[in-house]
């Protein structure tokens, strides 16, 4: 049976939307982590893996049914929370925000006032629509699309209307529409 990695600290916790985020302590040391290094605040364990070098840092908030793993790190003030999963070498810090069922994986880098909306099973080939936020507003990927929300809207327009997905596409445009414009 391995050591555990990290164990919550039942006095040292905050509160969010009702629930209680407990801060964890290194119980072994890790990558940059030492034994007796404080982390960020997790709900339970279910959010952070005992094993691999998966961490959350500072401030960082991770709940509800969200899961970090592999060698992934949470830093500063980042919130993970819904669905979302941060894994592999990823980095998500500031002031970043993931959640719904994102999947933040690889070497991925989500930062600043970072704002990520995933669709899954969107459209004829039931793949997944992703919309982030940039500096100038916000961008949308589909398969080999990449533009800005009028240029999407553009693109749907194009579609025959006997094309099923185009409904599912002109149905989703303003709640992208308002996700992101709450958020900018």
């Amino acid at each position: 049976m391995s050591v555990k990695k990290y164990e919550l600290v039942k006095d040292d916790y905050i509160e969010i939307k009702g629930k209680k985020l407990f801060r964890i302590v290194a119980l072994k040391s890790f990558l940059t982590v030492e034994a007796g290094d404080l982390g960020g605040y997790i709900e339970s364990e279910q959010n952070l893996y005992q094993s691999g070098n998966a961490w959350v840092y500072d401030n960082a908030r991770v709940y509800d049914n969200a899961l970090i793993y592999g060698n992934a790190r949470v830093y500063d003030n980042a919130l993970i929370y819904g669905n979302a999963w941060v894994s592999g070498d990823a980095l998500v810090y500031d002031n970043a925000r993931v959640s719904g069922d994102a999947r933040v994986c690889d070497n991925a880098l989500v930062s600043g006032d970072a704002e990520i909306m995933w669709i899954s099973k969107v459209g004829s080939e039931l793949a997944t629509l992703t919309v982030f936020k940039t500096k100038d507003g916000y961008n949308i990927t589909r398969g080999c699309f990449i533009g800005t929300i009028d240029e999407f809207k553009a693109k749907v327009s194009e579609k025959d209307n006997s094309d099923e997905s185009k409904k599912e596409y002109e149905l989703l445009i303003p709640l992208i529409e308002y996700r992101f414009n709450k958020y900018l």
